[in-house]
């Protein structure tokens, strides 16, 4: 009888949350299998690997990649400014590559430096504003509603399933592994500038493994669009908060060549 009272009380107390109260259940456990305060508090990663990018589901490209990636935890207006910024550099000499600061980017190469078209750069922040780890890492304290679809299966594997919205009504839908509570699969729409049509973002996480801070991270991330694969990175190696990462990487040399766009 004792078992039995226990076990409504259980149930009761599982009937009682809320989609709400579930949704930020789930991100906040991911929260803590990410590494929780260490997690929460790094400052810069340096990954490195293998990139591809594909056109119609056919490679179009390959490099050894190094991107570098360095947060500022300064940025109040988190929804519409990014607080990140990102070095990615190509080939095994590193001597060429894109970077993207708070409201710019440009590609490098011994030419100079060259401002990327506007659609580029807004895409790029689009994603970041959507990114999970980008959004547990800085957006956590804006007001975002949290929302639990409930449990599937993705891949065989079980996944609880969360919306997750901001005040200016961006949505990402978010798919966490139930035993390891890592984030998975995560989709997001936005507006083709051209076609003006919504394009569906998806991006897949596999292979986490533990950075040298003791946070956990996906050494295998790829990116599809509308169903077509666009974009591929196997990393072989990954380190976090390195006192070696410089300013100089996040910034454009004083006497570099400014070409046009």
């Amino acid at each position: 009888m004792k078992f039995l009272i226990v076990s409504l009380g259980c149930l009761v107390s599982l009937r009682a949350e809320t989609i709400q109260q579930r949704g930020k259940r789930v991100v906040d456990e991911c929260v803590e299998a990410l590494g929780g305060d260490r997690f929460l508090n790094m400052q810069n990663r340096e990954t490195h690997g293998q990139a591809f990018s594909f056109y119609r589901d056919k490679l179009s490209g390959l490099a050894i990649a190094t991107i570098y990636t360095r947060y500022d935890s300064g940025v109040k207006d988190t929804a519409h400014e990014l607080a990140v910024r990102e070095r990615q550099n190509f080939g095994k000499k590193q001597d060429y590559g894109v970077l993207f600061t708070e409201k710019a980017a440009y590609d490098i190469t011994f030419r100079g430096a060259r401002p990327l078209a506007d659609d580029r750069w807004e895409r790029y922040k689009d994603t970041t504003l959507h990114d999970i780890f980008y959004i547990l890492r800085i957006r956590r304290g804006e007001p975002l509603i949290y929302e639990s679809r409930g449990s599937d299966v993705l891949d065989n594997a079980p996944v609880e399933i969360v919306d997750i919205t901001d005040a200016d009504d961006r949505t990402v839908t978010v798919y966490f592994h139930k035993s390891t509570k890592l984030p998975v699969r995560q989709v997001f729409k936005r507006r083709n500038a051209v076609t003006k049509d919504l394009d569906e973002e998806v991006t897949l996480f596999t292979t986490y493994r533990e950075l040298s801070n003791g946070v956990q991270w996906p050494f295998s991330i790829e990116r599809m669009r509308n169903g077509e694969k666009i974009f591929q990175m196997f990393a072989d190696s990954a380190t976090a908060d390195s006192a070696k990462m410089k300013d100089d990487l996040f910034e454009l040399p004083a006497n570099i060549k400014m070409l046009k766009p």
